[in-house]
């Protein structure tokens, strides 16, 4: 039986790693093994961004909700609350886009989420005791 020799499937797998890793910092760029653990690295990173950039995101729209709610005089909290019982399914990231680009719509949808609010009773606080 003849052996087999990897010639160009190695080259192959070789080639696509310093592919990946062209742009690299000195013999990351240059040298197989190096290229490797770098890329394996950096391929981490992304997988990890990915996720990350979500999470970002949504926390850059409730800070954008929340500064446009304050600027209507209620809290972030309150109009979250108040849309879900008036039944108002938008996500953050339209309420969001509202809140930058159409302050009139904002304005109303923060109407429609204080409408929606049972009123606030005050809570008649205890008489503290007097102790003797």
């Amino acid at each position: 039986m003849p052996r087999v020799k990897r010639g160009t499937k190695r080259n192959d797998r070789r080639k696509k790693i310093l592919k990946r890793a062209s742009g690299y910092f000195l013999t990351k760029s240059k040298l197989y093994q190096a290229a490797q653990e770098a890329v394996e690295r950096g391929l981490k990173f992304a997988y990890i961004g990915r996720r990350l950039k979500k999470r970002q995101y949504r926390s850059l729209w409730i800070v954008r909700i929340a500064a446009a709610c304050k600027m209507n005089g209620t809290s972030y909290s309150q109009f979250i609350s108040g849309l879900k019982k008036a039944g108002v399914e938008l996500d953050r990231k339209i309420l969001a886009d509202i809140a930058v680009h159409d302050a009139a719509g904002f304005t109303k949808l923060v109407e429609q989420a204080n409408a929606a609010q049972p009123p606030k009773a005050k809570a008649a606080r205890p008489a503290k005791a007097k102790v003797a």
